[in-house]
């Protein structure tokens, strides 16, 4: 009797359960059916633009190598153009590289005015890489170094200093060739020493840095040699024909026969 019992109480629950899952389907299945097909709809649509997009990166990546061949081949006109449309057409990735390029283009072309606001607006922008953004702020700076004074300097290139800062040597030295141009020479020092005693510091960068330091040792020295207030007294043009004078100012006795 019992094991007919379970069995008869399992047929009434899987009956009971059909009843509930056929009536959900009754009440629910249109938007089910249509959640489907949103749902296969959006993978499609997604494979789709994801297709596209890889197509758009393959294809500009393409013609960047292109663009590349021509500045290697010292076809600057022609590699300019491409960079330029590249930079206003190419995918988000490929903008910003191409952006860099062209700005590089224009400083070699001798338009430095034309790279400075490329390189500025590089630097700006946050949803680059920031390891390209700290770059082309760098780049910035140095175009800058001749003409902007010693604050300008500071504020462009103390936020590339840090220590977690990839560019952080290149700033140090180019602040440091600011103070040395300002006549900060303390601060020019204090900056070249950092840069020597950075493990991190490229070879070439430590090899400018003291270069950089014996100058700088070199003009404390002349300017401790120099006695305050001592200056030499120029010699008195004579006049020809004119007896020479002595030290004290007089005219010295004829030369004796």
């Amino acid at each position: 009797m019992v094991d007919q019992s379970d069995t008869f109480l399992r047929e009434v629950d899987e009956e009971l359960r059909r009843e509930q899952i056929q009536q959900f389907i009754q009440r629910y299945g249109i938007l089910i059916a249509a959640g489907a097909l949103l749902l296969l709809a959006g993978i499609g649509g997604y494979k789709v633009w994801d297709s596209g997009r890889i197509a758009a990166s393959e294809a500009a990546g393409s013609r960047f190598a292109t663009a590349l061949q021509a500045a290697s081949a010292g076809k600057a006109d022609d590699a300019l153009k491409q960079f330029d449309d590249l930079a206003k057409t190419s995918p988000s990735g490929y903008r910003a590289l191409t952006q860099m390029q062209l700005a590089g283009a224009q400083v070699k072309a001798g338009k430095p005015e034309i790279a400075l606001p490329l390189y500025e607006g590089l630097g700006r922008d946050t949803s680059i890489d920031p390891l390209l953004r700290d770059y082309a702020a760098l780049q910035a700076a140095l175009l800058r170094l001749d003409a902007a004074d010693w604050t300008e300097m500071q504020n462009r290139l103390t936020p590339l200093m840090s220590d977690g800062s990839a560019w952080r040597a290149m700033a140090r030295e180019t602040l440091g060739l600011a103070a040395y141009k300002a006549g900060q020479s303390d601060e020019a020092r204090k900056l070249f020493e950092q840069v020597l005693g950075d493990r991190m510091t490229p070879p070439s960068v430590s090899e400018r840095a003291l270069l950089m330091l014996a100058l700088l040792t070199d003009a404390e020295v002349a300017k401790n040699a120099a006695k305050p207030g001592e200056t030499a007294k120029p010699a008195e043009a004579m006049k020809p024909g004119e007896p020479a004078k002595n030290d004290t100012g007089k005219q010295a006795p004829p030369p004796k026969k």
